[in-house]
């Protein structure tokens, strides 16, 4: 049994695309899915599978849709790949919440981290971002995140290819991973 981790994107946000936890957990489960763990309202799946990695966000997708009548674009990990993120992040990276917001964000293929990189935006002296394996690390100044470029990505195409993450969230999901 592999295990994975499954970022929706978009659902439970100002009202729309509403999925229950439970809900959730049930879907999954109900699909064969094994050990089904949910992690706060912004649909954060831990679960472990003997299917291949290979297709699996299409398939999960497609449950979720038939389960809950709307696409919900997924974004899959595997253990060794989220450990990679967090592991691999540039050095200091998530070590000042008190300094910095810190994000990661999650690419859907085909988009690249080299890609978002050639459309992110940033402000001197407030946003930071590097590329990494599937995802990019973005942080911003916490006293003047009002003036972070960050929110701009969300009105390029490329922003229905990518969820993102704080890394208290993308820490916590690999420690849940792990107690598996």
């Amino acid at each position: 049994m592999e295990r994975y981790v499954a970022l929706l994107r978009g659902i439970n946000v100002g009202g729309k695309n509403k999925v229950p936890m439970a809900d959730l957990r049930d879907a999954l489960g109900d699909a064969g899915y094994e050990s089904v763990r949910t992690y706060i309202q912004s649909g954060n799946v831990v679960f472990a599978s003997a299917r291949s990695r290979k297709g699996l966000e299409e398939e999960v997708e497609q449950v979720l849709e038939a389960r809950f009548g709307f696409p919900i674009p997924v974004v899959i990990r595997s253990r060794d790949e989220l450990a990679a993120v967090v592991y691999d992040a540039p050095d200091g990276f998530g070590a000042r919440p008190d300094l910095y917001h810190s994000d990661v964000l999650f690419l859907k293929g085909p988009l690249t981290a080299e890609r978002v990189m050639e459309i992110v935006r940033l402000r001197d002296g407030v946003d930071q971002a590097w590329p990494g394996a599937g995802v990019v690390y973005f942080a911003r100044l916490s006293a003047q995140r009002q003036r972070s470029l960050m929110s701009r990505i969300v009105s390029t195409p490329e922003y229905r290819l990518m969820t993102i993450r704080s890394w208290s969230t993308t820490t916590t999901l690999l420690d849940l991973i792990d107690q598996e």
